[in-house]
């Protein structure tokens, strides 16, 4: 998936006509290998036969956790790695998913710069590549024609970021709906989106409530219709879920409505719309809510405000 992933999101922006060409390469001589997962990969060609320019991508999916501390494994791959540091002098972008990560590092050119990679692997990474510095609960971080991301699907959301960045948010927004995936925007996202935050605990009741405002948020409910849902009162559920979630209620519904609008927005909706599915009064409620959070927004939505 690290690889398949990001490879049918530039193969659907081909189909729509970017121009595009991939190509399969193999860290070594050998043009066919086995995943971890045991799919085979054929016909690949050696990574040796490609001088690559500016206009290129590499993406490098992750390794196995017991090749990270591996030295045979670094040693005997010196020449790819040589031939990354080769091609990213050449002006070339190199993209990395998950522990892919650790190979771009090995290779020398994220010192003195920042990445991430797969949440499980932030102490191997910081123990092994102190120079380099980590940014953590990040989707992926782009610096100098350097891009990693987080784990699986994140490479996803990277293709996407990239398709946006070189043929238009439109494009993007199109191939997101053409795989049936939910379309971030930008490398400011953190690895969890707002659906999935704040969920990481094992009471019920705030559960059964965060589900309520994720289900309902294109609804003008209040505070008192979610307590009633839970058979809390309003002041009780306040306190507890703001104790197991660490945030309170409307900031929690602030960041879904945040994050379902910018979504709306780049799909090419209309501003009208998008604040009745976000379950705002106006227009003008939309965009002074958008304002407050100004930072995290791609820039065909800041055009918006």
């Amino acid at each position: 998936m690290d690889i398949i992933g990001p490879a049918h999101i530039f193969y659907e922006a081909k189909e729509y006509g970017a121009n595009i060409e991939l190509h399969f390469v193999t860290i070594n001589n050998d043009t066919q290998v086995n995943s971890s997962a045991g799919l085979h990969f054929a016909k690949l060609t050696p990574f040796y036969e490609f001088q690559l320019s500016a206009e290129d991508f590499i993406f490098i999916p992750g390794i196995e956790f017991s090749l990270i501390s591996d030295t045979n494994f670094y040693l005997k791959n010196k020449s790819f790695f040589k031939w990354i540091k080769n091609q990213y002098d050449n002006n070339a972008q190199i993209c990395s998913v998950c522990t892919g990560t650790f190979l771009v590092a090995a290779s020398g050119i994220l010192d003195g710069k920042s990445c991430t990679t797969h949440w499980k692997y932030f102490s191997e990474f910081n123990q092994t590549y102190s120079e380099i510095e980590l940014i953590k609960n990040r989707l992926f971080v782009v610096e100098e024609r350097l891009y990693s991301s987080a784990g699986v699907t994140s490479g996803i959301d990277l293709a996407l970021y990239i398709l946006e960045v070189e043929f238009g948010s439109k494009l993007a927004a199109d191939v997101a709906k053409e795989v049936v995936i939910y379309f971030r925007r930008s490398e400011s996202d953190p690895q969890l989106s707002i659906f999935l935050q704040y969920k990481n605990h094992l009471d019920t009741r705030v559960h059964d409530a965060q589900d309520y405002m994720i289900k309902h948020i294109d609804s003008s409910f209040v505070l008192q219709d979610i307590a009633d849902k839970v058979y809390m009162s309003p002041r009780n559920l306040t306190r507890l879920f703001k104790k197991t979630t660490g945030i309170t209620i409307g900031n929690y519904l602030e960041k879904l409505r945040v994050d379902r609008a910018i979504q709306l927005l780049i799909e090419g909706n209309k501003v009208d719309y998008v604040s009745d599915q976000c379950g705002l009064k106006s227009t003008n409620q939309l965009r002074n809510l958008l304002k407050k959070h100004k930072e995290i927004l791609p820039k065909d939505v800041k055009t918006l405000l």
